[in-house]
């Protein structure tokens, strides 16, 4: 049994699904992983972590232009505006989200159905630095 740490950071570039499926992919054949669980969260309160289709890049529009309905970012809305028009509604957001998502890692490969990929998911308008820390327990 081993456990291994590995903080993935992605530079953001506004709101937006960023994909990093694929650097999950490499960090577990780099370490030969063969069976076990990967825990992965973000350490963040205004970005989220999702499991979503990556084949129609129209899903991505349509669930940001969701979140975008469902928290408007409209300052007469909220108490806390700090940090301006997202602040509030990027808190809302990762709060209806996850901010870990456990995987399965079977025979070396990451268990995820045909059409789903990994994403940050940023609910911030600016660019911002955002921590992922991947934590694996297994063989």
């Amino acid at each position: 049994m081993i456990q291994k740490f590995f903080d993935l950071q992605i530079n953001t570039k506004g709101q937006k699904l960023y994909e990093f499926t694929q650097s999950t992919i490499n960090w577990i054949e780099k370490n030969k992983f063969k069976n076990g669980i990967l825990n992965l969260n973000i350490q963040h309160t205004s970005a989220s972590l999702i499991v979503q289709e990556n084949a129609d890049p129209d899903v991505q529009t349509d669930l940001i232009d969701y979140f975008n309905k469902l928290a408007p970012m409209d300052n007469s809305l909220y108490v806390h505006t700090t940090e301006g028009k997202d602040d509030m509604p990027a808190h809302i957001k990762s709060s209806l989200t996850n901010n870990q998502i456990t995987l399965s890692i079977k025979n070396g490969e990451l268990i995820l159905g045909t059409w789903q990929g990994l994403y940050l998911f940023e609910h911030r308008l600016v660019p911002q630095s955002r921590k992922i820390l991947f934590h694996f327990l297994g063989d």
